[in-house]
């Protein structure tokens, strides 16, 4: 087992192939596993593909608090800087597009190559008189509430909504649905919970300029998490050098349903 340290938190990490380093970055409320269905597909064509579980979930350390964007990116740059990586491309999904935004805002991209941001939460979850595409306060105080009465409870219809399960079947099992709850369930309640709130509340858009590198934006047009239009639309907007794709009936969990597709996406744009 590998672990980084930063700030006395043990961050988990596992490290396979060799060539230019891609560091996946897990969304809520999953960990490093999420990512099985891409981590084989990155080290075949060539690439050192490094995984780790955000702190609060999977095998990382869980304090009590500092759960902010800005304390997880540390946790980032902490990986990068313990591994004396260099030309690395930055994957985020979900949460994880946060962790790549913020990395870039605090520290440059001077170690970082290219970024990529998939069914990510950038720049801004929620509806706000100038965001009316946004997610409503009032759903997403829903979750929060959930999350501190029945948190296993509310992780099961979740997952549901995050394949859109019954329009997927045909691309993923019930299996995978078990699967999911089970990593989910058994991460820090506190974690959460914090890290509902940091993608919940967290505004990125005064960041999107410091995204300096050329980034790929993958989307489905089917996400009921993170709607597109608050998110990769304003991102492709925002981001200077960007390619954006959205794939067609795509849920948050592309990274499942539409496995193939997104791989293919992700080498070739690791390629380029």
């Amino acid at each position: 087992m590998s672990f980084i340290e930063n700030n006395d938190v043990q961050i988990y990490y596992e490290d396979y192939g060799e060539g230019k380093p891609v560091i996946l970055i897990h969304g809520w409320p999953l960990s490093h596993k999420a990512w099985e269905g891409q981590v084989s597909t990155i080290v075949d064509a060539g690439y050192r593909c490094i995984t780790y579980d955000r702190r609060g979930f999977g095998q990382s350390s869980a304090p009590w608090g500092d759960y902010d964007y800005t304390t997880l990116a540390s946790d980032l740059k902490a990986l990068i800087d313990t591994l004396d990586l260099d030309s690395v491309t930055l994957i985020g999904f979900s949460m994880g597009g946060g962790e790549v935004v913020r990395y870039l805002t605090e520290y440059g991209d001077d170690k970082i190559e290219k970024a990529a941001l998939v069914s990510s939460i950038i720049p801004l979850v929620p509806q706000k008189e100038d965001n009316p595409d946004g997610v409503p306060q009032e759903a997403l105080d829903d979750i929060l509430d959930a999350i501190k009465s029945d948190r296993v409870g509310f992780l099961t219809d979740f997952h549901k909504n995050f394949y859109n399960y019954e329009d997927n079947t045909d691309s993923m099992s019930e299996e995978q649905l078990h699967y999911d709850w089970s990593i989910a369930s058994h991460a820090s309640p506190q974690a959460t919970f914090q890290c509902a709130k940091s993608w919940a509340t967290t505004d990125f858009r005064d960041e999107l300029k410091n995204v300096s590198v050329p980034t790929l934006i993958i989307h489905g047009d089917a996400d009921n998490i993170v709607p597109i239009e608050t998110s990769a639309k304003q991102a492709a907007e925002g981001i200077p050098n960007n390619r954006f794709e959205i794939i067609k009936g795509g849920p948050h969990g592309l990274n499942v349903t539409h496995r193939d597709e997104l791989n293919k996406l992700l080498v070739d744009f690791l390629e380029e």
